[in-house]
């Protein structure tokens, strides 16, 4: 019997370890990311292809990697769509369908945010009665 809650803890200790080792693994590799996007983002900045000053570029830059260390920054589809989702959570029924049409993959999109906004156009088939 206490050989088997030895064979049991040591299971669980390697266990933990493999997962602290696992997240650590993930932490640097998040870290190198950050860091190597924050590189590019000052190249741009130096460069003067920015389409801000080079202080706002610079700063941002800072401010970005700083928000990727913390794991603010997301870069996921997912993220994406469910930020387009929560704009039509304020349509019931009907409209809210036709929103998350319009929001989709299949919809579209005409202009942008630099000339005003977008236009967005979804098509829905309603079978005739």
């Amino acid at each position: 019997m206490n050989k088997s809650i030895f064979h049991i803890g040591a299971l669980a200790l390697v266990a933990t370890g493999t997962f602290l080792s696992a997240v650590n693994a993930s932490a640097a590799g998040s870290e190198t990311d950050a860091q190597a996007r924050y590189r590019s983002e000052m190249a741009i900045c130096n460069s003067g292809q920015s389409a801000q000053d080079a202080a706002t570029c610079r700063r941002e830059a800072r401010n970005a990697r700083s928000e990727a260390r913390r794991g603010g920054l997301t870069t996921s589809a997912n993220g994406y769509e469910s930020n387009t989702l929560q704009r039509c959570s304020v349509f019931k029924d009907t409209d809210r369908s036709d929103c998350e049409v319009r929001m989709g993959a299949t919809a579209n999109n005409v202009g942008s945010v630099a000339s005003g906004g977008i236009l967005r156009e979804g098509t829905t088939v309603v079978p005739a009665k």
